[in-house]
């Protein structure tokens, strides 16, 4: 469903994405991650050609990513390829079944889109695509009534409605609190295996990436450090990707600034001066360091 091979991606001469390979299985959950700057929203970025990366071989859905520039594939590679952004990005004055509907746009006509016009058949699947997130009782609400983690499922729902088969999610619960939190992703993950749908997940949260997560890539300044089974991923393999973000050198300080449910937030210093980054750990991997 997923190849990716040597995936290199550059912004003038910093090189964000450095020669990345990675594989995911149709209906798979996998999770990437790693720290701010490690390259993961640059990753699914060019998965989806939001982004055009530099070197590399891309297989997404059963499109050569790299190959398609014309417009009509791109379209199709969108099509085919739903996202969930950090931010839920819904049209706020809309009712939520409308939000959800605009997942069907790619499949209707220019003027149905314009009218807001919809088929019955359309309807019922954004129906069904909210009763899925646990919101088919909020469907005539206005969305800007619910709260954030609503919003996010509704941002779900909206992608399943697209019909894709694989879902690109960047940091999806990064603005929310721990019970919200989980049932996202609980949503999203039971949903996509339901429906038969890949996954690509970018997290931070190492306790979220071994609860939900099919198989974990760990992502650091561009390369691929891991790629485990939850229950294979050890604390050093941990340590070294959050150390390895905050500088080649090594680590100097590892200090707990707050964290909640087992999980503590840290700071995470190098030697150099000012090397320093922000990063979740699960309270094991805090204790082991």
């Amino acid at each position: 469903m997923i190849r990716l091979r040597g995936v290199t991606k550059r912004f003038g001469d910093n090189a964000v994405l450095r020669g990345v390979d990675l594989d995911a299985k149709p209906g798979e959950f996998l999770v990437v991650l790693g720290p701010s700057g490690a390259g993961k929203s640059t990753l699914l970025r060019c998965m989806n050609r939001l982004a055009q990366a530099d070197e590399g071989a891309m297989t997404v859905a059963g499109l050569d990513v790299a190959a398609g520039r014309r417009a009509a594939q791109v379209r199709e590679l969108r099509r085919r390829v739903a996202m969930v952004f950090q931010h839920h990005h819904v049209v706020p004055r809309l009712s939520v079944v409308k939000n959800v509907l605009t997942g069907r746009l790619g499949a209707v006509s220019t003027w149905s889109s314009v009218l807001q016009l919809f088929r019955a058949a359309d309807l019922e699947l954004a129906m069904d695509c909210l009763e899925r997130v646990g919101l088919a009782h909020k469907a005539r609400d206005r969305t800007d009534s619910l709260s954030g983690g609503q919003m996010q499922r509704v941002g779900i729902a909206r992608a399943l409605a697209q019909r894709p088969q694989v879902i690109l999610a960047d940091e999806p619960v990064a603005s929310l609190d721990p019970h919200t939190a989980r049932r996202v992703l609980g949503d999203l993950r039971q949903a996509c295996r339901a429906l038969g749908i890949t996954v690509v997940c970018n997290l931070h949260q190492v306790d979220y990436a071994r609860e939900f997560g099919d198989r974990i890539v760990g992502l650091s300044q561009g390369r691929v450090l891991f790629d485990r089974l939850p229950d294979a991923l050890s604390e050093d393999e941990l340590n070294a990707l959050y150390a390895g973000h905050a500088g080649h050198a090594g680590l100097q300080l590892i200090t707990p600034v707050g964290g909640v449910e087992g999980g503590v937030d840290v700071r995470i210093e190098g030697r150099a001066e000012g090397d320093a980054t922000t990063a979740r750990v699960d309270a094991p991997a805090l204790k082991e360091a």
